[in-house]
C-alpha cells in the first residue's frame, strides 16, 4: 500500500496551518511558528497570489487528505461511499473519517498521533469489543468498547499518555484507570476533528 514517508511539516506548510500530524509536538516545535516555515515548500513556495475556485477545493480535499493520512485512492473511495448514504454527503464524509479506528485511538488518547494509532491498530495492540483489530480503516459503531492489548497495558509510552489523559470528544468517553474507551454516539458536526469545509470537498469531486 502505497504511503507518504515525507516530512509531516512539509504538508502542515502547504496547507498554510497546522495539522497536528505530530500530535502534541506539533504545538512546541511547529514549522509555522518561524518565518520562513510561513512558506509553502519548493522553489515558489514564497509566491502569493489569489487562489482560484477549483484552488480552494483542492486545498480543502488536500487538507482532510492529510489530517486523516490517507491516500487519494482511500479518500475518494469515501467519498463514493459518502455520496450513497442518506443524509448530507460532506457531513457523512467527515463523520466516517471520523468513525475510523484509527482515529478514535487517537482521540481516545491511547497515541501520540494518528500515525502512531495506525500502526498501533495494524501491530495489533487495539481491541474492539474484546477482538483484535488490525484494520486501521475498520468503523466503529455505537456501544462498541475499545482497549488496548492486556500485554500493551505496561508500554512506557502508553503509561506516560495515562499520566496526562486527554479530553475526549463528546460522543468517545475513556476510562484511565481501565484503559478502555467506549462509543457512547455517533460525532456531531461540532466535534469533527479538524474545520474542514465538507462542502468544497463535494464541490471538488462533483465537477
Amino acid at each position: 500500500m502505497a504511503r507518504y514517508i515525507g516530512s509531516a511539516c512539509k504538508q502542515c506548510r502547504a496547507e498554510r496551518e497546522k495539522l497536528f500530524l505530530k500530535g502534541e509536538r506539533c504545538s512546541t516545535k511547529c514549522a509555522l511558528d518561524r518565518k520562513r516555515g510561513k512558506n509553502a515548500p519548493g522553489q515558489h513556495g514564497a509566491k502569493k497570489g489569489k487562489i482560484s475556485d477549483y484552488g480552494k477545493h483542492l486545498r480543502e480535499k488536500q487538507k482532510a487528505r492529510r489530517v486523516f493520512g490517507l491516500t487519494e485512492q482511500q479518500f475518494k473511495r469515501y467519498f463514493v461511499v459518502a455520496e450513497k448514504m442518506p443524509g448530507l454527503t460532506s457531513d457523512t464524509l467527515l463523520k466516517l473519517l471520523e468513525m475510523r479506528l484509527d482515529n478514535v485511538v487517537y482521540k481516545l488518547g491511547l497515541s501520540y498521533s494518528r500515525k502512531n494509532a495506525r500502526q498501533m491498530v495494524m501491530h495489533g495492540l487495539i481491541c474492539v469489543n474484546g477482538k483484535k483489530i488490525d484494520v486501521p480503516r475498520y468503523q466503529v459503531k455505537k456501544d462498541d468498547v475499545i482497549t488496548v492489548k492486556a500485554s500493551y497495558k505496561d508500554n512506557v509510552n502508553l503509561k506516560k499518555l495515562m499520566e496526562n489523559p486527554v479530553a475526549v470528544p463528546s460522543w468517545l468517553t475513556f476510562d484511565k484507570n481501565a484503559i478502555e474507551g467506549k462509543v457512547v454516539n455517533e460525532p456531531l458536526k461540532e466535534d469533527f476533528s479538524h474545520p474542514i469545509n465538507g462542502q468544497l470537498i463535494v464541490e471538488f469531486y462533483s465537477k
